[in-house]
């Protein structure tokens, strides 16, 4: 006799474009009956993001190839931008009683449903997993008081009724432990990005290298520095400019792939100190990226605050070296003795100017380093996370 299908389902704010493809692959496995429950349905036919400050739809699919529901959020200030009070959501309450899951996969707890599922997730019987992605580096930074406040709401309360925390990397597993999660709940479940698509435009597009320059008014010998993300303070897209302006290579180009609210800061610094080819692109859909991608030959990430960095995934399957702050979630999974790249101290562009010239210097050393990208970031898929829910729902 067949063992029944597990159903999981899937808790999270809204529709985004890294997970969507996630549920896809999830949907297809034959031992799984998968639902996706979402809070907002506020960014599916496209919004003005306040950080890029353009209307913003993706153009690939947020809604196909798996089920999900939205749900009415009874909050009096509704939005996912609106802190732990803007998702309120008491319909899950009927959802949950009548679906009666075997899995219940959170994906944090910084809004009010959140924090709800988890207690009606108990209640009805549910395994509850969490998947959230604080990294613990970012954790101690913050005030005593904070951290008291939180050992005792997570620490003592929320983490101790929670079966399993799916981890997705050493600076998360790091933070779970340090608010005293046992090691046999955690579980290794890793950031992962549709790694399958990324190679299709990486083998597409690696041919056409010159073109792609040319399409963005650059010699084919220039070398491209690309950055992804917003122009916002977090994203400390400055420091990166300072480093270039200090590198002083005219063969070199340094290509921001973004949009935001520095943009007339950054244009600023570009005229008065005279440099060229800089190229700030605005806004670019996820069918662009891969192109940018492709036509590049170091991928940087200065950010302060960020508690992975996916676009480093994206970049990894197209075999450029990485370069990233040591404020991110990600470096010492992806960068940290990998061989494909190296991390910087957050705000020393001269430290990073050092690194880009390194790099740029020796075309062997960024060869070897591209390859060691793609084959480490096959360690960090959608089979990978996949493989652990096959785990767990054998528990």
């Amino acid at each position: 006799m067949q063992n029944a299908r597990k159903r999981i389902i899937f808790l999270l704010s809204h529709p985004v474009q890294y997970y969507s493809p996630l549920f896809v692959e999830i949907a297809k496995q034959a031992e799984f009956d998968l639902l996706v429950l979402y809070c907002s349905d506020e960014n599916v036919n496209g919004h003005v993001d306040r950080d890029f400050g353009v209307e913003v739809k993706w153009d690939i699919p947020l809604l196909e190839g798996y089920n999900y529901k939205f749900m009415k959020n009874n909050s009096w200030k509704p939005s996912i931008y609106n802190g732990f009070w803007g998702l309120v959501n008491f319909e899950i309450y009927k959802i949950l009683k009548k679906n009666k899951g075997n899995y219940l996969i959170i994906n944090g707890w910084n809004k009010f449903t959140y924090v709800l599922a988890v207690i009606i997730g108990r209640v009805f019987g549910y395994k509850v997993c969490m998947r959230g992605d604080n990294p613990y580096n970012q954790e101690i930074l913050k005030s005593k008081k904070l951290i008291l406040l939180k050992r005792y709401i997570l620490g003592k309360f929320l983490f101790k009724i929670i079966d399993y925390f799916l981890y997705v990397g050493k600076q998360n597993k790091a933070f779970y432990k340090y608010y005293r999660v046992p090691e046999s709940k955690l579980i290794f479940a890793p950031h992962a990005v549709d790694n399958n698509r990324f190679r299709e435009d990486f083998i597409r597009f690696r041919e056409k290298k010159a073109e792609l320059k040319k399409e963005l008014g650059l010699p084919d010998k220039t070398k491209i520095i690309l950055t992804v993300g917003k122009y916002i303070d977090k994203k400390r897209p400055l420091d990166l400019l300072i480093a270039y302006h200090l590198l002083k290579d005219e063969n070199t180009a340094l290509v921001f792939l973004g949009e935001g609210k520095l943009r007339n800061e950054m244009e600023t610094y570009i005229q008065k100190n005279n440099l060229r080819n800089v190229l700030l692109t605005g806004f670019k859909n996820q069918s662009e990226i891969g192109k940018y991608l492709a036509s590049s030959d170091i991928f940087v990430l200065p950010s302060v605050g960020e508690t992975w960095g996916l676009v480093v995934n994206e970049a990894m399957n197209f075999n450029l070296p990485i370069i990233v702050s040591d404020a991110i979630g990600c470096g010492e999974d992806l960068v940290l003795n990998r061989g494909n790249g190296f991390i910087f101290r957050c705000g020393d562009a001269n430290g990073l100017m050092k690194y880009l010239s390194l790099c740029l210097g020796d075309k062997n050393l960024l060869v070897q380093m591209g390859e060691e990208s793609g084959k480490i970031i096959t360690q960090y898929s959608f089979s990978e996370i996949i493989d652990k829910l096959k785990k767990i729902s054998k528990r």
